[in-house]
């Protein structure tokens, strides 16, 4: 049976949006628009999905700001690698967010799934399409997206693809990197924190001294921060380690990450788990390659110079919708 991609649209505009230097007719950077495009058919090329689903952010989660004001806060805007080439600084917020509509407008007109609900996440979307609405199904889902944030969805049946090293990666290729299951992937990071993210962890903890204090994290079955916590207070009374008086010194810290990192449908309302129902029970997708054309050329964009459209539009009609 054919795979179903779920994609982190904005983790991979991003990276075309930073390196692809493509200007249009009208003198605007164009590139993360039309690389995207060429991505998401590259990706429908190599795999031969049944379906594809783009996941794209909904303005954040402010629960997640509501828990911990500092999350995501102060993150430096993307900046094109090459800007040096433009006669002018073109490198804006408004440029990005043009080529984030774009995008958007031009995946209308093609057979993929669209997913964007207010408030909420692309990584919460894709925990919900990979941890309920696919759970049970007997296929294959492919999670597209460099975020570590994705390995705690990996499971039998789920892998996670990662444009930049173009790996992909299965649960046992996270155990044998990093020493950590999937299942507790985000007990560890707690404890570790995240950076991208701005979330802080315990001071001097990183991978390799998580699997190697506690090598129960190694396993599937499933362990919490609190028994962390439990198992640092137990051992402390025996052997005093700066590890241990670290952790239990900031126990709050992971307790508040987990919140942050875990994803499932703890951080998205009852509002938000009936939106993402409605949402992809009446998706609706495109085959009209004469819109997907026209807006490119309305855009300014150079067909076939700096876009084989024909190209992205066959390799995504050829195999989406097949069983």
């Amino acid at each position: 049976m054919a795979p179903i991609l779920l994609i982190d649209a904005y983790n991979i505009f991003a990276r075309n949006y930073v390196v692809n230097p493509s200007i249009s007719k009208h003198g605007e950077p164009i590139g993360g628009a039309i690389g995207f495009c060429k991505s998401i058919g590259l990706l429908a090329h190599k795999f031969r999905p049944s379906k594809i689903i783009i996941c794209w952010e909904g303005g954040g989660s402010q629960r997640r700001r509501d828990i911990y004001p500092q999350y995501k806060a102060g993150r430096k805007p993307l900046r094109l690698n090459r800007s040096e080439l433009y006669e002018k600084d073109l490198d804006s917020p408004e440029n990005f967010m043009h080529q984030v509509n774009l995008s958007i407008k031009l995946f209308n007109f093609l057979p993929v799934v669209q997913m964007y609900v207010d408030d909420c996440e692309a990584d919460d979307v894709i925990g919900w399409l990979a941890r309920h609405k696919y759970a049970k199904e007997e296929r294959e889902v492919i999670i597209v997206s460099s975020d570590k944030d994705m390995f705690q969805l990996l499971r039998p049946g789920v892998k996670q693809y990662t444009p930049t090293s173009k790996k992909l990666l299965t649960h046992e290729d996270i155990v044998e990197k990093f020493g950590i299951s999937c299942e507790n992937f985000v007990t560890a990071r707690c404890f570790i924190g995240d950076s991208s993210d701005r979330i802080s962890g315990v001071k001097g903890v990183g991978f390799k001294t998580m699997a190697n204090r506690f090598p129960n994290l190694g396993k599937d079955n499933f362990v919490s921060v609190d028994e962390i916590i439990k198992e640092c207070q137990t051992r402390n009374e025996t052997k005093q380690m700066k590890l241990y008086k670290r952790i239990l010194d900031a126990p709050d810290v992971p307790k508040i990450n987990w919140r942050l990192m875990y994803l499932d449908i703890s951080n998205l309302s009852a509002e938000h788990i009936k939106q993402l129902h409605y949402r992809y029970d009446n998706a609706t997708t495109g085959r009209d390659k004469m819109g997907f054309m026209r807006m490119l050329i309305q855009e300014g964009v150079e067909i076939p110079r700096q876009i084989n459209a024909d190209m992205v539009y066959m390799r995504l009609t050829s195999t989406i919708g097949r069983e």
